[in-house]
């Protein structure tokens, strides 16, 4: 065109047409850049702005099905972590239709992946597995997502092996960052402490560097749980520093697990009206999310009698007393207060002493027959 050329009118709209489309993946790469740089910085505030620009450019670039996608999945993320699960999986169902023609896009495998996060925290377990596989088969490492699944579904051996495998493989600072939380919260229910603390120390550091409100809640979170773990009064105060911090960018799944822990805490302390309140506001974020699981936990813990008449047993001894009652194993216990097996066979020997009966048998009857269930 430049050589002096002249084009016949059809031909000059080709090329203004090949010129608009080169422009806009130009630009879809940049927005698309941008917004996952951001989601892999932990900028979550910048990371939801810019997925919003990408959403509104993407609506009026029809034709560019590879970048309304990825769109889709920043935008599905996003969803997750303010609460709007619905809404999420409808995003990612979508993705995962837009990518897959044709079936060899990168992202179609995250796209699933995240699906099955979804799932997962919904308390789907056969729904979130199969999402897992499926990303796994489109060449995206399933962890640390399945490892928290087979935690879920009480399998904790499984759990610690896989994600200790990857713990050891994450090197550099991001992969280090979406490890460590999940790690400490499997070896905390496998009964490490020691590790757990190392991950919770990492953690802190790598949010001092990144300097990001979403790193310093999560950090904050596995720093209370280990306080937790290792009943130090400092539990309290760091737990309710996360939950400020989970508020702050709007994460109330992330808030209400918080205040799980803070009910813990309380009532570790004799504080049982207080534990009771941070468990009703709990309950309430989690039926409103339909998170399945962590509604079941909640619904376990509140099943406390505050009168002191039942033979001296302590308020921990209480939780295991209810949850022995609805049929769960040791490891479920465990996983459920975040305590090891070994603290959970302790506590039954002392509830076995305290009330004269000899089995778990026994023990369901005595929830029973005094209003504990």
């Amino acid at each position: 065109m430049g050589s002096g050329v002249r084009l016949q009118p059809r031909a000059r709209r080709w090329a203004l047409q090949v010129v608009a489309l080169i422009s806009a993946i130009a630009v879809g790469d940049s927005y698309c850049t941008v917004s996952a740089g951001c989601q892999d910085l932990f900028d979550i505030r910048r990371a939801q702005e810019w997925t919003a620009a990408l959403s509104g450019w993407c609506d009026a670039q029809p034709e560019l099905v590879l970048y309304r996608g990825q769109c889709l999945i920043h935008r599905a993320e996003v969803m997750r972590l303010r609460g709007a699960w619905a809404a999420a999986l409808g995003e990612i169902s979508r993705a995962c239709g837009r990518l897959a023609d044709p079936p060899d896009q990168p992202a179609l495998g995250t796209a699933w992946y995240v699906r099955g996060e979804l799932h997962r925290m919904r308390g789907e377990l056969a729904e979130a597995e199969d999402a897992y596989r499926a990303a796994n088969e489109l060449g995206r490492q399933p962890q640390p997502g399945l490892a928290l699944l087979r935690l879920a579904q009480g399998e904790v051996a499984s759990a610690n092996a896989a994600i200790r495998r990857l713990n050891h493989e994450s090197q550099d600072p991001i992969s280090r960052v979406g490890v460590l939380a999940p790690f400490a919260e499997i070896v905390l229910a496998a009964g490490d402490l020691e590790a757990a603390a190392r991950a919770a120390d990492e953690l802190k550091a790598l949010a001092a560097q990144f300097n990001q409100p979403y790193l310093r809640a999560l950090s904050a979170h596995v720093d209370g749980a280990v306080l937790l773990a290792r009943e130090d009064p400092g539990a309290l105060a760091a737990l309710r520093g996360a939950w400020r911090h989970w508020c702050e960018i709007d994460a109330p799944y992330e808030a209400a697990r918080v205040r799980v822990l803070i009910a813990q805490a309380c009532r570790a302390m004799g504080d049982e009206d207080g534990a009771e309140m941070e468990l009703d506001a709990a309950r309430t974020t989690f039926t409103n999310l339909s998170a399945s699981l962590d509604l079941a936990q909640v619904q376990a813990l509140t099943h406390m009698d505050k009168s002191p008449h039942h033979h001296g047993l302590t308020p921990r001894e209480l939780q295991v007393l209810v949850l022995v009652a609805k049929g769960m194993t040791n490891r479920q216990i465990a996983d459920g207060l975040f305590i090891s097996e070994k603290t959970v066979a302790s506590h039954l020997n002392h509830i076995f002493a305290k009330l004269g009966i000899p089995s778990r048998v026994a023990a369901t009857a005595y929830a029973y027959e005094n209003g504990l269930t």
